[in-house]
């Protein structure tokens, strides 16, 4: 019998035969530019004249839309009334990948009622482990940098005090820079912090917080200049991590360190 004249049962007895021998996918004799013919299966459809469905019709072959995570992180941000609550919401979101990898949320230490909030870019290992930001070797830099004038994350007395978070509350992979949807999604939340937080000015710390708060990056060209950054006077200044790489770059460090303690005095 001639392939062409197979009946029904013939057919599924080959068909059951292939699959017990392990065939899981028919495949031609010669080979197939499936992207070609998803073309040519469209075209008829985009020249036949448009009809008019009906909204039941409609409705059933239109694809569902998936959550818009950065929509949703607005109306989560929104609704907490206190840093308690925006960190629980924070904590709870689940549309950033990051999450999945991450040891510990890590949300902000210091004083929340200071003068000061620094905004830095994403927990690495240190901080990852202990669920603080800035508890590694940049971290203990930027202790002592601050302390030069007169700030700390420990101090009680808001007018001495540092209040410090992240762009990012979990650690990315091999500490690699966020890219810019995980940024999208974190910026509500960073946005309300620091609504909740209402520091006099924020320091900028590294390109991803001027990524977030500014819409730009070059850190090296932007550190030093004052701006403003949700409705706050602003001042980026390099990572301590990167001063850990390049000493050289203390000096302006420091110039930035001053320029930060003559805006505070200017604003009392």
């Amino acid at each position: 019998m001639s392939a062409d004249h197979i009946d029904h049962e013939a057919a599924l007895a080959a068909l059951m035969w292939l699959v017990e021998l392990g065939a899981d996918e028919p495949i031609a004799e010669a080979p197939v530019n499936r992207y070609a013919l998803a073309t040519e299966a469209a075209k008829p459809a985009t020249a036949a004249a448009p009809r008019e469905a009906s909204p039941a019709a409609a409705s059933a072959v239109r694809a569902p839309a998936g959550p818009d995570p950065v929509a949703e992180a607005e109306a989560m941000a929104a609704r907490a009334q206190s840093l308690e609550a925006l960190a629980e919401a924070q904590a709870a979101f689940e549309h950033c990948d990051l999450k999945k990898g991450a040891r510990n949320f890590v949300f902000s230490d210091g004083n929340h009622k200071a003068r000061v909030m620094i905004i830095g870019e994403a927990p690495g290992r240190e901080e990852d482990l202990e669920g603080r930001p800035f508890v590694g070797r940049a971290g203990q830099l930027l202790d002592r940098m601050f302390a030069a004038i007169g700030l700390s994350r420990g101090s009680p007395d808001a007018e001495s005090a540092l209040y410090i978070t992240n762009v990012m509350p979990w650690r990315p992979p091999q500490n690699r820079e966020p890219d810019a949807s995980e940024i999208s999604m974190m910026l509500p939340f960073l946005r309300r912090h620091v609504e909740l937080a209402d520091p006099d000015v924020i320091v900028l710390m590294g390109n991803t917080p001027c990524a977030a708060a500014l819409g730009k990056r070059g850190i090296l060209r932007l550190r030093g200049n004052w701006t403003e950054a949700f409705g706050k006077p602003a001042l980026p200044m390099t990572h301590p991590a990167y001063l850990l790489r390049n000493p050289a770059a203390k000096r302006e460090a420091w110039s930035d360190l001053l320029e930060l303690k003559a805006k505070l005095k200017e604003l009392e």
